[in-house]
């Protein structure tokens, strides 16, 4: 029997616990009782749903920060329009009425695109823009999205407006109000797929977010929210939506499936639970991962319980891939029964973007090229990170100096104020420049390419000895008398150039002759040697703070203030606010590497 255009009904259900599923259509004639005996072959009902997750911002396959087309090493494509080109095809594939879309969170922050609209050109403001990620997404037909931690970003009145502008409910059953302890957010969701056989097919999608936004998001979200843990949230709602008439229970979880923390014991809920969901909460068919950034076609996970596979999977960031779970249903004992599911996801570098989403938003676009086409200040020098990776070099400096005057302001007055402010940073990429004259705000965001925020945390002399020590790690051991090829000098053991920290406010030296572990050598603070005892504050990033390269002591230390800014716009109201950047002001070569003594460069 073909479907036609009745054969969606979509019906949702109301924020409160327990409540009935809303809807004002008339129930369709229940399957005939009899099951298919007498030689009859069984009913049976196929449907896919689509997802994405931690899209940041990422409409179109533009790199704001570079102004030009997104390419990676890897060749991927980011953005909602490619991914809209995916969404039709396999709606045409499947049946437009046998899919539903879904999303994993962290919708509204991470290009330059998504800051506009939150910070430059507000949607909260009155008679204010509908946001670029609510249009796309709009346009493409969503049915629900999780909220991910980044949703907090901007705090809680865009979050708002942006739910408010979405035509999609944004799920979060674990984010709770503060006083009340009731959902802030809708829980769940129910969707009706009518089926050629008379009886619908009730999907029950369940959104839980990250219990990391009260550590990540304190300033926006203290007093107002709190986040329990996903295994504890889903437990509660699980056989809820079952006892509802849920045929088939899908997650979306704003949490990696690896059950790890990058809190440590902030918290007693575990960041990347999305597997341990699945292997501890019976009902569940399906869940879709977000959080962590890695692609994962399908991965199943065992349930303790039931012994039934729960199906994960995970899509690349940004729009790079679209996951489509594919179901199986029987009809057997007078209900629908997931006979078989199963995942994979598909590549959006195989897809043109969709003419569709490029009319709706050209004009958005355009308007945020020119905005990070805009001058904020002009350079004394030109800077550059072409051999930051092994020399102290200004471009890098001009980090840690607007990280230290940050921390700086944010503790004056305060317990620690008198303590001195230290700094990491890290040479992300080899390409960044900031030119002699006219700097722009895309010359300044692409120093920082990275959505990390700034956080400041307490540390002895001692830890941050060791700390240069694993830092120090990034260098390949290189004899005396050897040769020197910085192009093979540094990633020992494959380390990321985003896992090597330079420090300022200490002055030292790398021995790349000795071995890892032994190499930090006249390590200075204001010209005597370094106090193993002495307390300092540190500049981080979060990502290092959290645990992010498993760097010794940063992720345990105490935290003194954390930011909820990205640091790439905290670089930007910096230089605005100087106007004129000076390298002469600023730069000092507080490291170098040397062999036996001697300066390597």
């Amino acid at each position: 029997m073909p479907l036609n255009r009745r054969t969606f009904l979509g019906t949702t259900a109301a924020a409160g616990a327990g409540a009935a599923i809303a809807g004002g259509v008339a129930a369709p004639a229940e399957a005939h009782e009899h099951e298919h005996g007498h030689g009859r072959a069984p009913r049976r009902y196929s449907f896919s749903v689509m997802g994405t997750t931690d899209l940041h911002g990422a409409v179109f396959n533009w790199d704001y920060f570079t102004d030009k087309e997104f390419d990676d090493k890897a060749h991927n494509d980011v953005g909602l329009a490619k991914i809209s080109t995916l969404v039709e095809q396999i709606r045409k594939e499947k049946g437009r009425h046998n899919t539903l879309m879904i999303d994993a969170g962290d919708t509204i922050q991470g290009t330059q695109l998504s800051y506009y609209y939150a910070k430059v050109d507000p949607i909260t403001a009155k008679h204010g823009p509908v946001h670029p990620m609510a249009q796309a997404m709009n346009a493409i037909g969503y049915h629900a999205a999780a909220l991910g931690n980044h949703e907090f970003n901007y705090g809680i009145p865009v979050l708002r407006k942006f739910e408010e502008q979405c035509d999609f409910p944004l799920l979060g059953a674990n984010a709770l109000d503060a006083k009340t302890l009731k959902p802030a957010f809708r829980p769940y969701v129910i969707k009706r797929l009518r089926t050629p056989h008379g009886r619908d097919v009730k999907v029950a999608i369940l959104g839980l977010t990250n219990p990391g936004i009260a550590i990540w998001d304190k300033a926006n979200v203290s007093g107002k929210m709190v986040f329990p843990g996903l295994e504890e949230q889903a437990a509660k709602w699980v056989p809820k939506l079952r006892s509802m008439g849920a045929d088939v229970v899908i997650v979306a979880a704003h949490a990696g499936s690896s059950g790890t923390s990058s809190y440590g014991d902030q918290l007693p809920y575990i960041e990347n639970a999305a597997a341990l969901v699945a292997e501890q909460v019976p009902g569940i068919d399906a869940i879709l991962v977000g959080h962590a950034h890695v692609e994962i076609p399908e991965y199943r996970v065992k349930n303790k319980q039931t012994g039934k596979d729960v199906v994960l999977s995970e899509p690349l960031k940004w729009g790079q891939r679209l996951t489509v779970f594919d179901f199986e249903l029987v009809w057997e004992k007078g209900c629908w029964a997931v006979e078989k599911a199963g995942s994979k996801v598909l590549n959006s570098n195989t897809a043109v973007e969709d003419p569709k989403i490029v009319r709706l938003l050209s004009d958005e676009h355009k308007k945020v090229v020119a905005y990070v086409n805009q001058v904020i200040g002009t350079s004394k020098a030109a800077m550059t990170t072409a051999e930051a990776a092994w020399k102290d070099e200004p471009i890098i400096d001009l980090i840690n100096t607007v990280q230290v005057d940050t921390v700086k302001a944010a503790l004056a007055g305060g317990a620690y104020a008198s303590l001195p402010v230290l700094s990491q940073a890290s040479c992300f990429s080899r390409t960044a420049v900031i030119p002699a004259g006219q700097i722009t705000i895309k010359d300044a965001a692409g120093l920082y390419p990275f959505e990390n925020t700034l956080e400041a945390r307490l540390l002895t002399g001692a830890q941050l000895k060791d700390y240069l020590e694993f830092s120090a790690r990034y260098y390949v051991q290189t004899a005396a008398g050897a040769p020197v090829d910085p192009a093979k000098l540094t990633n020992a053991d494959n380390t990321p150039d985003y896992n090597y920290d330079a420090v300022s406010g200490l002055k030292y030296d790398i021995d790349i002759a000795k071995a890892a572990g032994s190499r930090i050598s006249n390590l200075t603070f204001q010209g005597k040697p370094l106090d193993p005892a002495a307390q300092f504050v540190l500049a981080v990033n979060n990502y290092r703070a959290n645990g992010g390269g498993n760097f010794p002591h940063v992720a345990a230390a105490k935290q003194l203030w954390a930011n909820s800014e990205e640091i790439r716009n905290t670089i930007i109201a910096w230089v605005k606010a100087k106007g004129v950047v000076d390298p002469a002001a600023f730069a000092s070569v507080d490291w170098k590497l040397v062999r036996d003594g001697v300066a390597v460069f």
